[in-house]
């Protein structure tokens, strides 16, 4: 039994929530959302609350019927509250600035990098070193941080990149530190 699917999600005040036909829109002070439904799935809305049911106990319509309720939650607190995920950069000279939509990347290229950002996306840049994502869907912030990241991997020696904020780097030793150790280690 999906613990998480039979959970009732709580529809806030000021969010209005409209099904018609297997399309569902989610419309707050923030934004509107819209996903379309799987027919295994149904979605009622009852007093302040929706409620997900499956048709019936196969093994992936369980898992849909988990990740629905999951999506739906999601997309209520976007309107809500808004989603956000923050990037670091580190390195001498890594900085990143505004202008207008975009964002101009200093990250050790022979040029700067120009990202324009995607509909429904604002990038604030704190200290030239921080770089925080947000809007409203949560799948799209995710995946604008994670191209963001990927234009300059934490490199594993040196540890210098963009990251997430709080992610840690497990570093390599050098070639320098492997002969050290074995010299130090007294090996044959």
């Amino acid at each position: 039994m999906s613990r998480i699917g039979n959970a009732p999600i709580l529809i806030p005040d000021n969010v209005e929530v409209a099904k018609t036909g297997k399309r569902l829109v989610v419309k707050g002070d923030k934004g509107v959302l819209e996903m379309d439904i799987d027919k295994n799935i149904s979605v009622e809305k009852e007093d302040k609350q929706i409620i997900c049911k499956r048709k019936n106990d196969q093994k992936q319509i369980k898992a849909l019927h988990g990740l629905v309720r999951s999506l739906i939650s999601n997309m209520i607190e976007g309107v809500t509250k808004g989603w956000s995920r923050s990037l670091q950069l580190v390195g001498v000279g890594f900085r990143a600035q505004t202008a207008g939509t975009k964002m101009i990347l200093n990250v050790g290229f022979s040029h700067p990098v120009e990202i324009e950002a995607p509909a429904g996306i604002n990038f604030e840049v704190i200290d030239n070193t921080k770089i925080i994502v947000s809007g409203i869907d949560k799948q799209l912030v995710g995946q604008v941080a994670a191209n963001l990241k990927k234009i300059r991997v934490p490199d594993v020696y040196k540890g210098k990149g963009i990251r997430y904020e709080g992610e840690y780097i497990r570093k390599k030793v050098g070639k320098a530190g492997k002969i050290g150790a074995a010299a130090v280690g007294g090996g044959k």
